[in-house]
């Protein structure tokens, strides 16, 4: 039996328990360990061990097993103890602190996950099981130093096991912490930007564990309000968390699809609930002001009326569009469409419902099932005979024209050989009679010359 590598027993005796239902160690303990056997001290064999998150107990492959022990701080003493079935995963005297994390369910967390602080190992999982309501999971974690003083009580955790692969309107997002972490599954932590500065939290400090980073460090938003929109075309490819714009701007996302019932026409349409963030709109606005908690119950109203008014007069309307082609991911679209039928917000239920238009693409697709309905009434065997009628019509055009060339060759071509002939020789014949004149005219005893 060893302490810090130090001999501090020995086995004494190995049998079996009353019940057969597990092994009872006799061990001898030196008089100078006797102080450490106090409630909390814990035993162990050491022995070979390859887990996803390391190796351990090497050395024992030369010096053979043995039994670890790790000194406890209660102060009162005990005999009995029950052993350990795998070695702790963090010792007494490691500097750190344990944490508490409550999460919906395990996923592919273990004893001995790693969580990373900025992709870098802070510190594991040391144990986990169901909480006493049975409605979640309790992980207990330790953070070495120094990375626990990186943990005060805005910080966020996230479950970073696996790859976190998110396919939406703005395309494929993969990211992970490390090979460790997409194998064996792993933590993740961080201080959002926008949390207050605040001391280090203490030790036993209970936080929630998200699913995602995206969700971890989602920035609350005090001024969110929540709104409806009604459809009468497919949904198909609008998911929640599908991004809200205006004017192209993001300013919210979606929070929920579903079906509910016109209560005029008795029929089913599409509901989609939405929030959005003023705080990220007012911020794209050219020398913004950021809006302080004592504002936000003066601006509502003024928010709403300013609503209104770009809904009636200047025809600002929600609309469905395709945000990626390839994925088929699609996302809610705030823009003036001057053209677009009046219509005011209805305040009267408890989450507004705003004036909505048709998506582009059943427009599109109309269009395009008009122009296949017309092509498929075209008379397409009349249209074939007819076509065949002109192309032998053609042809034998061309045959009349190639005989006619070939005649043209055969009676023409000797008599107009004769004609150039003819030409020829005139020409020669006027040619020498130039030349002749020219002499007669440049003799010495000629009539020009005298």
């Amino acid at each position: 039996i060893k302490y810090k590598d130090v001999n501090i027993g020995q086995v004494a005796a190995v049998q079996l328990s009353d019940d057969y239902s597990s092994v009872a160690v006799t061990a001898k303990i030196a008089k100078s360990a006797a102080g450490l056997m106090v409630e909390d001290a814990k035993f162990w064999i050491v022995e070979p061990r390859i887990t996803l998150s390391g190796v351990s107990g090497l050395g024992t492959l030369l010096s053979g097993n043995y039994i670890g022990f790790e000194a406890g701080k209660s102060e009162s003493s005990e005999r009995s103890f029950s052993g350990l079935e795998v070695p702790p995963i963090i010792t007494g005297d490691q500097p750190g602190r344990q944490f508490l994390l409550h999460a919906k369910d395990l996923g592919s967390l273990g004893i001995g996950s790693p969580v990373y602080y900025r992709r870098l190992p802070a510190g594991q999982v040391v144990a986990y099981g169901l909480a006493k309501d049975g409605n979640s999971v309790e992980i207990k974690i330790f953070i070495t130093a120094p990375y626990d003083k990186f943990v005060n009580p805005g910080t966020r955790f996230w479950n970073a096991s696996g790859v976190d692969l998110s396919l939406g309107a703005d395309g494929l997002d993969v990211q992970t912490q490390s090979m460790v972490a997409l194998i064996a599954g792993g933590l993740a932590f961080e201080t959002p930007p926008f949390s207050p500065q605040a001391e280090a939290a203490a030790a036993d400090t209970e936080f929630t564990l998200h699913g995602d980073q995206a969700t971890a460090m989602k920035q609350p938003e005090p001024m969110a309000r929540r709104y409806v929109l009604h459809f009468d075309e497919s949904l198909r490819g609008l998911s929640i968390g599908a991004p809200v714009t205006l004017l192209g701007l993001p300013g919210g996302e979606v929070t929920s699809v579903g079906l509910d019932i016109d209560p005029k026409t008795k029929r089913l349409r599409g509901r989609v609930e939405f929030v959005v963030y003023p705080e990220r709109l007012i911020a794209q606005l050219h020398n913004a002001q950021p809006v302080r908690d004592d504002m936000l119950a003066r601006v509502s109203p003024k928010r709403e009326a300013f609503f209104e008014r770009m809904v009636e007069d200047f025809g600002l309307r929600a609309q469905i569009q395709s945000g990626n082609l390839l994925t088929g991911q699609r996302y809610v679209s705030f823009d003036f469409h001057a053209e677009a039928p009046k219509a005011k917000v209805d305040w009267s239920e408890d989450k507004a419902v705003v004036p909505s238009i048709p998506s582009t693409l059943p427009n599109f697709e109309a269009k395009i099932g008009s122009i296949l309905a017309k092509l498929d009434k075209l008379p397409y065997e009349a249209l074939g005979a007819d076509t065949r009628k002109v192309l032998a019509t053609l042809n034998q055009t061309l045959k009349d024209a190639d005989k006619a060339v070939k005649r043209f060759d055969s009676d023409v071509t000797p008599d107009l050989k004769k004609v150039l002939e003819e030409i020829r020789r005139a020409t020669e014949s006027a040619d020498q009679l130039i030349k002749n004149t020219d002499k007669s005219l440049l003799a010495p005893d000629s009539a020009g010359q005298q």
